[in-house]
């Protein structure tokens, strides 16, 4: 998947941030890099930058159509399983919170290309549902480094995780592959029968020898699937990070996550809310643009929400709120801050969304209904939707 390393082929830049200096080599991918991903600085004093993707959904708008061909991209670097297990499940698995509606995207798009080969999605979490057994592993530089993974209750679904094959890990982007190689060993301490390991990353910077010695590494088969890969460095400058957590986690706590979208596992697509769309694309005047916002790790609903209203002619992009630190700086032109809906008291934010930039917001969200769901539609003057259940929608009064 990754271009050879010749000299002639290569394209370099230097991106001087608040925080530091980056480097980029790229090998692969470097003639649509710039509409696929933007630079932006993190206030995060284990990592300075982020490559800000703008087609993942998360901290630059997008057309909901754009986001689905990427999936289909992505999902199409998949090996195919062949040979006597050619059969075997191939479990997906999404990376929270920043990848996880990008996972379930191309577990849905490997689905509509392969119909009737037993599948799971599954995505890892921060929050823990349910009372079973749960599997921690890190995320050494993420800003909230501890990551869970539940094994599903549901025993048909469990049982796809313990005879799968094929792992597919997806995540926004691979810089080290630590993270990865963590949550391989775990699945693998769960089902040593696991054969192959293939990574679905937009951008690869691991760097073309990082990326060759996976293999090696993992102590089986890895294929690499980006769509944009080279390799990175990073000169810290003198900024000072401030202070502020980022995770608090309690295994106690019930954060109201859900169950019912992919932390206890899925073996078949989400239904998009056609009859919601079809009723909210009957309020919208002609030309009116629409923002459809997750909120942390609920995302998926959200992006099948703006492609519902996208088929009906509704001018709409996507993204999410998230809990991670960025400056306004590079790619993020506006910072909104606001409580977190989940409870744990750290903040939130979303980028490069601008009160009255849009003439409507929809925010979707898992968690209960709540102050601090209230004051960010309060904030874009936007209307709340508590999606209770794949089917099963409840628009919330913001008043």
């Amino acid at each position: 998947m990754n271009a050879k390393s010749d000299p002639g082929l290569l394209a370099r830049r230097s991106v001087q941030l608040p925080t530091g200096t980056l480097e980029l080599t790229l090998e692969q991918g470097s003639e649509e890099v710039d509409e696929l991903l933007g630079f932006a600085a993190r206030a995060n004093a284990k990592r300075g930058f982020l490559f800000l993707s703008k087609v993942l959904g998360k901290h630059w708008p997008v057309t909901p159509s754009c986001m689905i061909a990427i999936h289909d991209r992505l999902a199409a670097t998949v090996p195919a399983t062949d040979g006597p297990r050619s059969g075997a499940p191939v479990v997906f698995i999404a990376m929270a919170e920043t990848a996880i509606g990008l996972g379930q995207g191309v577990f849905e798009a490997w689905l509509r290309a392969h119909p009737g080969h037993p599948a799971l999605f599954i995505h890892t979490t921060r929050y823990r549902v349910g009372s079973g057994p749960l599997i921690e592993f890190e995320e050494a530089h993420s800003h909230a480094p501890r990551q869970f993974l539940h094994l599903p209750h549901d025993p048909a679904l469990r049982d796809l995780l313990l005879h799968a094959r094929t792992l597919v890990l997806v995540d926004d982007e691979a810089s080290t592959g630590n993270t990865f190689l963590n949550l391989a060993n775990a699945c693998r301490r769960l089902n040593p029968g696991i054969e192959r390991v293939h990574l679905a990353t937009i951008t690869n910077f691991m760097g073309e020898q990082a990326t060759q010695a996976l293999t090696a590494r993992f102590g089986l088969p890895v294929t690499m699937g980006a769509l944009v890969s080279g390799e990175y460095r990073f000169t810290p400058g003198e900024y000072t990070v401030p202070a502020g957590e980022a995770q608090r986690f309690d295994p106690d706590a019930d954060r109201g996550a859900s169950v019912r979208f992919g932390r206890l596992g899925l073996a078949g697509a989400l239904p998009a809310p056609e009859t919601l769309a079809a009723r909210l694309a009957g309020e919208f005047a002609p030309g009116a643009t629409v923002a459809v916002l997750g909120t942390g790790e609920f995302m998926h609903a959200a992006t099948l929400l703006g492609a519902a209203l996208e088929r009906r002619g509704v001018d709409v992009r996507v993204q999410s709120t998230t809990r991670s630190p960025i400056l306004a700086w590079g790619a993020v032109g506006h910072v909104l801050r606001f409580p977190d809906n989940y409870g744990e008291g750290v903040a939130n934010f979303i980028y490069n969304v601008a009160p009255g930039q849009y003439d409507h917001v929809l925010v979707c969200h898992e968690t209960a209904p709540s102050a601090a769901l209230r004051e960010l539609a309060s904030q874009l003057g936007a209307r709340l939707f508590h999606f209770k259940s794949e089917d099963h929608v409840e628009e919330v009064p913001v008043c």
